[in-house]
């Protein structure tokens, strides 16, 4: 029997987060090669510590690309994150790369052509999961939700010159109590910040409040006594100087916060030919236009695919009890709607563009869709199709 009233618990973590610079550097450099070549090959790890950044990972592109621009690009990250900092510096850090061709042998299953059934296959092996749910006008999960609005909103704060006491490092926990499977309340906030040297705790406190309280629901604050900020204390030295920083190390801040499935794979440094970031891409774009067109409450989707292989070897969908039609009939009807091959995915997402640093940190779900193609599998372009099928 389901459970009707429970505690759930999501957290984020902010662009100035060292796992998350490592992110930023990653797509930075992704993007980089995408401007250059559209179909040009990415996989690159970024490790940070203090004062150095070092990368690694596989490349092909058909235009030149020199360690300059790689680095500049490296740099600009860091300095748009905000690091100034004695241990940590987007202009006197140490910089490392690494980076290589890309293996013959893996671009030979991948390229269209070489692979089975002469067409691209998927970069990798691996399942991939989408989900979206209507607690949110995002169509997310609610306690993600708020806790990457709470990071961006004190970014914001901090970047405009309106709280220079803030520094970049800094993450958010936010536990919701559910009544009937519906968020009711919030019942605890943990905010952990780098602040300036000289700031005291009650000053952060302080400036965290109005922060939480602008994003949560009104009366949604949470008890006083449940109202963490740096509970362990004094937080100067943070990012990568108080703790090295990885690619590829947060990938439920990434998704959902926990309230659905992983795959497993990370999404940043990867070029949209692997499928970890792609089908995961497509996976929620799916799950967001059945949740858009009526058709369930909530639905998860997992997708399959073997490397070289370009059909996707299974389509999974589960409206979790909420559905309002059948989920095998659904499964058919998105197959037929969207081509889920890696190029078919890339070619009906538009992904061979430089879109991916901007998704870096506060989620790659339930963004807004920009213009230039940025978020483009949050919009909800199928839900008229959807509705006319059933």
């Amino acid at each position: 029997m389901a459970r009707t009233s429970y505690l759930f618990t999501s957290e984020s973590v902010s662009e100035g987060h060292p796992d998350k610079v490592c992110d930023r550097i990653s797509d930075a450099v992704v993007d980089l090669f995408l401007a250059k070549d559209p179909v040009a090959r990415v996989a690159c790890e970024t490790l940070t510590t203090t004062n150095r950044i070092v990368l690694a990972g596989e490349v092909r592109c058909a235009s030149e690309i020199n360690d300059a621009e790689i680095e500049e690009a490296a740099r600009r990250a860091v300095k748009d994150i905000g690091y100034e900092q004695d241990g940590f510096h987007w202009e006197t850090a140490e910089f490392q790369n690494y980076l290589h061709e890309q293996s013959a042998d893996i671009a030979q299953g991948v390229d269209e052509g070489t692979g089975s059934f002469e067409e691209e296959g998927a970069g990798d092996q691996g399942i991939m999961f989408g989900f979206a749910c209507d607690e949110t006008p995002e169509l997310m999960p609610a306690p993600i939700t708020y806790a990457h609005q709470i990071l961006q909103e004190m970014a914001r704060l901090r970047k405009s010159g309106e709280r220079p006491e803030f520094e970049p490092d800094a993450k958010s926990q936010v536990t919701l109590r559910y009544e009937n499977g519906k968020p009711a309340e919030v019942t605890s906030v943990v905010v952990s910040t780098q602040h300036k040297d000289g700031v005291s705790l009650d000053d952060v406190r302080e400036l965290v409040r109005p922060v939480v309280q602008k994003v949560l629901p009104n009366g949604w604050f949470p008890p006083e006594d449940e109202f963490y900020v740096n509970p362990t204390g004094k937080f100067v030295i943070g990012g990568p100087d108080g703790d090295a920083g990885l690619t590829g190390r947060k990938i439920i801040v990434d998704t959902y916060g926990g309230a659905a499935p992983h795959g497993g794979g990370a999404f940043s440094g990867k070029d949209p030919t692997k499928v970890d970031r792609s089908a995961a891409y497509v996976a929620r774009y799916l799950a967001k236009n059945v949740v858009a067109a009526g058709l369930a409450k909530k639905c998860t989707i997992q997708l399959s695919y073997a490397i070289g292989v370009a059909k996707p070897l299974s389509v999974y969908v589960d409206t979790h009890g909420t559905g309002e039609v059948d989920e095998a009939r659904l499964e058919l009807t998105l197959r037929e709607l969207v081509d889920l091959r890696p190029k078919g995915i890339r070619t009906h997402l538009q992904l061979n563009r430089p879109i991916y640093e901007r998704s870096a940190a506060y989620g790659h779900f339930g963004r807004t869709p920009t213009d230039d193609g940025g978020f483009s599998w949050e919009k909800t372009d199928l839900v008229e199709e959807l509705k006319g099928r059933f």
